[in-house]
């Protein structure tokens, strides 16, 4: 995964860890955190339109392929780092960084024949946060199961805006 350096970010900070959970362990106790605020999620945090929103991909609280899928990788933001004096180094730009990053990630899973599913599992940041060691200084943007389609998979026919709806050319 060397093209992960190669994603540009503010004052090359580079503000992103890429946690890869490849043990049956681990990636059990991550869907069972996962499911556990996902019940919570559904139920009482999210609203009743962002559910009915929901319903066309067959979604819920239950995510067996954080199992199945060979690998899953957690894509933290850093908000700062620590430099040899122990002072806070600022990232500037941590969010636009860490996405862009991911977005060379998700790009070279495709490339390679692989999928990925992008999840991001509100309410799970400390938890596991904790379950993985990570320091205080990094917050859970991105939870990717990542392996080759399921045999029985679907996608949904989803309509994609026009290229006129979303480029303007000047």
């Amino acid at each position: 995964m060397f093209f992960l350096g190669t994603a540009p970010s503010g004052a090359h900070t580079e503000p992103w860890t890429f946690v890869v959970v490849q043990d049956p362990d681990i990636k059990a106790a991550i869907r069972s955190i996962v499911e556990e605020e996902e019940d919570l999620n559904y139920a009482r945090r999210m609203s009743r339109q962002w559910v009915a929103d929901l319903k066309p991909f067959a979604t819920d609280a239950t995510k067996p392929y954080l199992c199945d899928a060979p690998a899953l990788i957690l894509v933290f933001r850093q908000t700062y780092s620590l430099r040899n004096d122990g002072k806070k180094r600022m990232h500037y730009y941590n969010e636009i960084s860490v996405a862009i990053a991911a977005g060379i990630l998700l790009t070279a899973i495709q490339y390679c024949g692989l999928v990925a599913l992008t999840s991001t599992p509100l309410n799970c940041n400390a938890r596991l946060q904790n379950l993985l060691s990570r320091p205080s200084n990094e917050r859970l943007e991105l939870l990717l199961p990542v392996g080759r389609p399921h045999p029985e998979a679907t996608v949904p026919d989803l309509k994609r805006k026009s290229l006129n709806e979303i480029m303007i050319n000047v």
